[in-house]
Formats: structure tokens, sequence, C-alpha cells
């Protein structure tokens, strides 16, 4: 891993792991980066001055690492949080909709949970995740948002690989390649 951009001035400590959850795959640990409180702080404040004037309904946040996130920049922005599950952890009955998608070492299933008393039609949305790495989960995300009527005015992540997807729009703290 080779760090191509850090906008945090806390030391960065990322762990990785080669060839996990499968061969071939370097796996990118955010872990550090939340055991730390002045980490957790600088990355809640980035988020949050960026996103303070966009007027959000509801922040969505992937399973599970999104949630880490997620929850303190919503508290601070005053907006909604929307978990964002993996198949099989909500009950069907509060399921708005299910989507698949491709990762980089196979398929993924998420479903989007219900609203308490409204639809996902004409809110605001904005989708945070960890790690941006080809996009297509934050792609599937927007696409299954959207088919529901909402807005989706962005996105964004706190690691972007982004060698990997070559995205301008895409709002991140570090960027980083996978090359050493």
């Amino acid at each position: 891993m080779k760090i191509l951009n850090n906008k945090l001035k806390s030391n960065l400590n990322l762990r990785t792991q080669m060839n996990f959850p499968v061969e071939g795959i370097e796996f990118i640990d955010i872990t550090p980066l939340i055991l730390q409180k002045d980490v957790l702080k600088e990355i809640t404040d980035m988020f949050t001055g960026e996103l303070k004037d966009k007027s959000i309904d509801y922040l969505l946040l992937p399973e599970a690492r999104g949630f880490l996130f997620g929850s303190a920049i919503a508290d601070r922005l005053g907006c909604g949080v929307i978990p964002v599950r993996k198949k099989g952890k909500l009950p069907p009955m509060y399921v708005e909709k299910t989507f698949e998608y491709t990762k980089e070492y196979g398929k993924d299933v998420f479903e989007l949970p219900k609203l308490v008393n409204e639809s996902y039609e004409g809110k605001k949305f904005y989708i945070i995740d960890d790690i941006y790495a080809t996009g297509n989960t934050i792609k599937a995300l927007r696409e299954t948002v959207e088919s529901l009527g909402g807005n989706v005015i962005g996105y964004g992540c706190v690691v972007n690989i982004s060698p990997l997807n070559d995205d301008k729009d895409v709002f991140s703290l570090v960027e980083i390649s996978e090359e050493i």
C-alpha cells in the first residue's frame, strides 16, 4: 500500500493483511483510525465540515464499517442514519429493497431498511463508507435509493484506493494505491 494523499493531520495508522479475505486481496484494516480518539474526531470533523451546508436528510452507511463513522457525523449534522445491512440481518417485514452487487472478490447482497413514517421519495441522502475500491457498493446503493425516488447528493469515504476506480466525484480523506 502506498499513500498518495492524506488530508488528515493525525498520524495515519492503517494495517494491512495480504491474501485476506481471499487469495490476491490486500485487506485494509481501518480499526486503528477509530481506536485513536484524536483521529476519529478529526475524521468526524472533516466530514461534518464537508457536509454541513448540504441539508442532508439521511446518511446511508453500508455494513459494517460505514456504521463506525456515520453515526457521529449524523449526530453533528442533525440528520438520520440508515444502516444498510447484509442480507438476512433485518426481519423481512422491515426491508424496503434488496440489491446485489459485485465487489473485488465476489458478490454481496444488501438490504435497505424501511424508513419510519415516510418513504425514500424526495429525501436527500449522502453515502459514507470506510473504503472505496471499485465503487460498486456505492454505485449499487445509489441506484437502489434513486429507484425509490431518493436523491443521492454525494458520497464519501475515509480511504480511497483511487487506481481501482478513477472516480473524481468521491470525497475522501486518504488516497492510496495498492502498490508497495
